[in-house]
């Protein structure tokens, strides 16, 4: 029987992402674009590609809704590694407009993702199968039952025993007063934390990453791990008073969407494996660089 030690909880949806585009053109004008691509998509949903497509063996809990494009969804992902809450609406749709350069702006519609329960996952939890197994939640802002729950949420998969990964985010209104402290909370239930660059300094409230990195770190427990990604500059991690970085390699990048959610699932992948912190930002460094310059996307070697 395959052991599953990783689980991923979160939001997933239909991505259709378009591009590239110089600029964005006058109101009702038409633009052609070179490249579409419609793809199973959201945050959880991008780690639980990662890891199918690494051959790791985990199990995702998530959500669709009860419309063709529901049914399109979640026939996108291993059938074994995943259990599906299915809701009585349309399925929520990310439309990616991919920039030159690889930048991208999203336009989300509400759709199924409004209608996760806390209830509904925290029934499902299954208890963890090991001392390394490790539980990651993802993009909670987007569901606003389960953001409401996220804490509550990391407490019930810690009594299963479960080592917890947060990786938040970035809040649809921003970076309020209220925002910082609901994800510095989430941080302080959490066992590791995933954040990118910008979110650091979001959260911070600086707009220097070294500055806005040193009060993170000066706020997080002893036993927590901060990973802080910074695109081409590769990773950070920092936990027990040391500081890890792994450098990113350099490819031609395609598009960019879901390249911290591909980390995500290769660094936390090597952590349940057992390996150190280091070879696990290298990991996921290398992953997320592969998966971001191919198309269509490849995870390994």
């Amino acid at each position: 029987m395959t052991v599953r030690t990783l689980l991923v909880l979160g939001n997933v949806n239909v991505d259709l992402v378009l591009g590239e585009v110089d600029g964005w053109p006058a109101v009702g004008t038409e633009v052609v674009v070179d490249r579409s691509e419609m793809r199973p998509g959201g945050s959880a949903g991008n780690t639980a590609l990662a890891l199918a497509g690494m051959g790791e063996a985990h199990l995702m809990i998530a959500s669709v809704g009860n419309d063709p494009n529901g049914a399109w969804l979640s026939g996108q992902f291993d059938a074994a590694s995943c259990e599906w809450i299915v809701e009585p609406c349309d399925t929520t749709l990310t439309v990616g407009i991919v920039h030159k350069g690889g930048d991208r702006v999203f336009f989300t519609t509400p759709g199924h993702l409004q209608r996760a329960s806390l209830e509904d996952l925290i029934e499902r939890l299954p208890q963890a199968p090991g001392d390394n197994a490790l539980a990651l939640i993802s993009g909670g802002h987007l569901m606003p039952r389960i953001e409401a729950g996220t804490t509550t949420l990391l407490e019930a998969l810690s009594a299963k025993g479960w080592r917890t990964a947060i990786d938040p985010g970035w809040p649809p209104v921003g970076w309020t007063e209220a925002n910082k402290q609901q994800v510095s909370d989430w941080i302080a239930a959490a066992d590791i934390s995933l954040i990118n660059a910008e979110e650091a300094k979001g959260l911070a409230g600086v707009d220097d990453l070294d500055t806005a990195t040193a009060l993170l770190v000066r706020q997080i427990g002893a036993a927590h791990t901060l990973v802080v990604k910074d695109g081409a500059q590769g990773a950070h991690a920092y936990a027990g008073g040391e500081h890890f970085h792994a450098a990113s390699p350099r490819v031609e990048v395609i598009d960019t969407v879901g390249a911290g959610d591909t980390f995500n699932a290769a660094f936390l992948a090597s952590l349940a494996k057992g390996g150190s912190l280091g070879a696990a930002l290298a990991r996921g460094v290398e992953t997320a660089a592969r998966a971001i310059s191919t198309f269509p996307r490849r995870y390994s070697a």
